[in-house]
């Protein structure tokens, strides 16, 4: 399904990064070189993420979903990047309430009918603690694939 599409270049095991602008330059920029974005992908997921924060807790574990709306996608896309140390986000429908990221889900939407969708698969895989911890703790972009796959096939 959604996980078909996961592309090495796009998995980042282990990103060093100081705050979320940072993991967006990395990881969007990433997005913009393989052609699955606009060149304002990475400015838009900044002002997206202020008006709109991504952060999510999961029993205590810190994920983000940033993404942007599709004016600046070419293709759709999923990035996943495991953060060598958490990085701060503020809360998913709060205003100042932040989470420790230690895993980011970054997507590019090409098709507002299939958002929800992706964001559907997306949660499946996220609400699962476990997977999350080993998805922290993988160090290659194979391992994390697998492991994503192997959570959607169950």
């Amino acid at each position: 399904m959604v996980w078909e599409q996961l592309k090495e270049e796009l998995i980042f095991p282990k990103l060093e990064a100081s705050n979320s602008k940072e993991v967006f330059e990395k990881v969007g920029g990433k997005f913009i070189e393989e052609g699955f974005c606009k060149d304002s992908y990475v400015d838009a997921l900044v002002n997206r993420e202020s008006e709109f924060p991504t952060g999510i807790d999961v029993d205590g574990f810190g994920i983000a979903i940033p993404h942007t709306d599709i004016s600046h996608v070419n293709k759709a896309g999923i990035a996943i990047a495991t953060l060598e140390n958490p990085v701060k986000f503020v809360q998913m429908g709060t205003d100042d309430e932040e989470v420790e990221a230690k895993v980011i889900f970054m997507l590019a939407v090409d098709d507002p009918k299939k958002h929800l969708e992706l964001l559907q698969n997306v949660l499946a895989v996220l609400q699962d603690k476990d997977v999350l911890n080993k998805l922290s703790n993988a160090d290659k972009c194979s391992e994390i694939i697998n492991i994503v796959k192997e959570k959607e096939s169950k």
